[in-house]
């Protein structure tokens, strides 16, 4: 019986933290961490989403509503959680296509604060709380290999995500640090988008790419699963994208 329930939960003895884990992929992931046995500890700017989300958890599940832009918020968040086994961070607000000639700079530069300087903060703070054998779990997308027309934040940003990824591997070893570099994936980062905008995109991505389809959220949170499992991997950015930087 005992080793029956360590096949079907071989998360059970974890503490997995998840910023930005109470929508989309960061939720996702929750839900499959928890299933597998592990007690979840998700971080939210929003109370009320951060509430649903928790009602959606196992009762080992806890939330914390943090500003993850202001750096003595992220370092007192991690004093309170205490030791911890995994780190995964998904936190990041839209970011808006523009072309160069209509970028406004110094709004631009606000799309680095929470999806980068925000992982710093996270890793300084947070990397002296993981127990032995832990992992950090970074997120970053495929448009830093392959970017699209209008979308030079979300790529630059992508590019530092996987930089940074490689180089806090070889600053904080034997803490094994990777990246996840989705696709498209179905979630509300696309919520900027008009109804009709959005589903043309889907569209598009589903006759463009090899493998037909939208990546859905359960797909990113399988890669999270992966990798916090995975003992031999670190300074990777895994691409999850149905093929699409192939094409």
């Amino acid at each position: 019986m005992e080793n029956e329930l360590k096949t079907k939960e071989p998360l059970s003895s974890k503490k997995i933290v998840i910023l930005g884990g109470s929508s989309g992929l960061g939720l996702a992931a929750a839900k499959a961490a928890v299933k597998e046995g592990a007690s979840v500890v998700i971080v939210s700017s929003n109370p009320n989403r951060l509430s649903a989300a928790l009602e959606l958890l196992s009762d080992k599940s806890t939330g914390f509503s943090v500003d993850l832009s202001n750096e003595e918020n992220i370092k007192n968040l991690f004093n309170q959680i205490g030791n911890f086994d995994h780190l995964i961070y998904t936190a990041g607000e839209n970011i808006n296509m523009s072309m160069i000639d209509n970028m406004d700079i110094e709004e631009s530069k606000n799309f680095f604060m929470i999806r980068f300087w925000g992982v710093i903060a996270a890793i300084k703070y947070g990397k002296k709380y993981l127990n032995k054998g832990g992992s950090i779990t970074l997120m970053s997308g495929s448009f830093g290999e392959r970017p699209a027309t209008g979308y030079s934040m979300g790529a630059s940003i992508c590019g530092a995500m996987n930089a940074l990824t490689r180089a806090m591997a070889v600053e904080l070893a034997p803490i094994r640090v990777n990246n996840i570099a989705a696709g498209v994936i179905k979630t509300n980062l696309w919520d900027n988008l008009s109804e009709e905008d959005r589903l043309g995109f889907y569209k598009y991505i589903e006759d463009s790419s090899l493998l037909k389809r939208v990546g859905e959220p359960e797909d990113i949170a399988q890669a999270f699963l992966y990798l916090i499992k995975q003992p031999h991997v670190t300074g990777q950015s895994l691409v999850i994208d149905g093929g699409a930087v192939l094409v």
